[in-house]
């Protein structure tokens, strides 16, 4: 059985090892045929295996001196930091040790580094956040960019759209022609700013199965796979949804607290609250694919738990199994010009 292996920097995060090597033993517990690469402060990592008591089977230590800060300027991780936890994690990717890399650590450091190391794919000017987000009736949608490009052009946007169906294509090989929306303030084809406006004729003239303009609703209308936008809306949108995920659940506490009777009542619904929690927990949704890249890169958010690391890992061991990298390079080559390099 040959096994998949993912390199993972388990300095990042706001929590560090205490996160990420439970997360990556609680993923091995799942997936037999998974292997993890471990990377960082060697001494430490042997410390927390040891605490967990948990086997260390398809297990490998690589040893980084140096770790990126949460806060530190892309730029200057990237210059000054050759051996950090996240560097060396994406490095074992182009050494052909592992076929992805997963970290929790700085966003636009990791971006910036995993840029550098790997490159984009010919054809895709800039590589884009994409993460799946829950819909109706258990559909997921995958929309991109959520923050890696905060001005894109048209054409960029075309390139997302693209990578993006064929990611979905790849992990979804019963929906050979994901359904592509490009996100805007109407879904007339005159509405838009000029970015959006080009995008929407290359999209149309395209071979995707692009349904037109969308609004912000389609993500959980499940009336779309993949929804195209650029980072700053992205990005803007996705913690929009975040802050009122956290706020409806605040909201629906205090209303179960509010009286005697009130109480009486959420014991009553307590199995559908449960339901309600599960369906929108952000740590089964946890995990953003840096697609564009010639290699698998998933960003862990920085503040999760055990649990949404674990996810995260999981988001990587499903694009290595389904070979997502060899799909998005096929569907590129094939529906986009590719510039030389």
């Amino acid at each position: 059985m040959t096994l998949k292996t993912i390199a993972v920097d388990v300095m990042g995060g706001d929590y560090g090892l205490d996160v990420t090597i439970q997360g990556a033993l609680d993923f091995l517990q799942k997936q037999s045929d998974a292997a993890l690469i471990l990377v960082g402060d060697e001494m430490q990592i042997k410390s927390a295996l040891a605490k967990s008591n948990a086997s260390v089977g398809r297990i490998t230590i690589q040893a980084a001196s140096e770790v990126v800060g949460m806060d530190e300027e892309p730029s200057s991780a990237l210059k000054n930091k050759r051996d950090s936890s996240m560097r060396v994690a994406i490095n074992q990717i182009t050494e052909g040790k592992a076929q992805a890399a997963v970290s929790a650590g700085n966003t636009g450091a990791l971006m910036a580094t995993a840029r550098f190391v790997l490159r984009t794919i010919p054809g895709i000017s800039r590589p884009a956040i994409a993460k799946f987000l829950p819909a109706r009736n258990n559909h997921v949608t995958l929309v991109l960019d959520l923050g890696a490009n905060v001005d894109c052009s048209g054409e960029q946007l075309l390139q997302f759209a693209v990578a993006g169906s064929q990611l979905v294509a790849s992990l979804q090989p019963d929906n050979k022609q994901p359904r592509v929306g490009l996100l805007n303030v109407g879904t007339e084809d005159i509405k838009g700013n000029a970015a959006v406006k080009d995008a929407h004729q290359l999209l149309r003239e395209s071979k995707l199965n692009f349904v037109g303009n969308v609004e912000g609703n389609a993500i959980f209308s499940a009336e779309v796979d993949v929804l195209v936008v650029d980072g700053f809306t992205g990005n803007a949108m996705l913690k929009s949804i975040e802050g009122a995920v956290k706020f409806s659940g605040e909201v629906i506490k205090e209303e179960f607290t509010r009286s005697w009777y009130n109480k009486l009542s959420a014991l009553i619904a307590l199995p559908v609250f449960k339901g309600f929690k599960r369906r929108l927990d952000p740590r089964r949704f946890n995990g953003a694919i840096f697609l564009g890249l010639r290699g698998v890169v998933v960003k862990s958010h920085g503040g999760t738990d055990a649990t949404g690391f674990c996810f995260a890992l999981q988001e990587a061991y499903k694009a290595i199994k389904a070979d997502s990298i060899t799909q998005i390079q096929a569907g590129v080559a094939e529906q986009l010009s590719t510039p030389e390099e």
